[in-house]
């Protein structure tokens, strides 16, 4: 993945900002943080004027990671990823809980469980989803281990908001699995 440098805003990004600022700070628990974050974001990602055209920048090689807003403090970022088809990341987990609204295109997420003794190790598939374009998703450790994908022919944009400093972290993956999947 490479990684942008912060970007222009909008006005819309703006407000984006400001409506999952007062998700987050209700002071939740980070899985009830999450579902109001992923209520907040539907009336935005589908807006043509969300995001500056520097944010939709891609890499022919790599998805790419736009840093947009950093909270102070650090108790929420927002970041930009653009995929173009057949770009998809590792099997990981995160630092934080997160928070995925698909801006153009679709991304497909595949979510997966640890199973067996420590000396057999793998991962069971638990679910997945085609997100289009408007529709969210969240989650919070545990249980986030997943792995997304451009699900379409042409480019695909997401807005990731983590409860997280990533401008410090650099990204919001804690593990990435090189397990084999199996059934169970």
């Amino acid at each position: 993945m490479s990684t942008a440098s912060r970007t222009a805003t909008t006005p819309r990004l703006d407000a984006l900002v400001g409506a999952v600022r007062t998700a987050v700070n209700r002071r939740e628990t980070p899985a009830r943080t999450a579902e109001l974050v992923a209520d907040a974001l539907p009336p935005f990602l589908t807006d043509p004027g969300l995001l500056p055209a520097s944010a939709m920048a891609a890499d022919p090689d790599t998805y790419t990671q736009h840093v947009l807003h950093v909270e102070d403090g650090g108790a929420f970022s927002v970041v930009a990823l653009v995929w173009l088809p057949g770009q998809a990341t590792p099997v990981h987990d995160h630092v934080a809980w997160c928070v995925t609204g698909v801006h153009l295109g679709a991304e497909d997420e595949t979510r997966y469980a640890l199973a067996g003794p420590e000396d057999d190790r793998r991962l069971v598939t638990v679910g997945g989803a085609v997100n289009r374009a408007g529709s969210t998703c969240g989650f919070a450790p545990p249980g986030d281990i997943h792995r997304v994908a451009n699900a379409g022919g042409g480019p695909a944009v997401s807005l990731h908001v983590y409860g997280a400093d990533i401008g410090r972290l650099g990204s919001s993956v804690r593990r990435v699995y090189d397990l084999p999947v199996r059934e169970s």
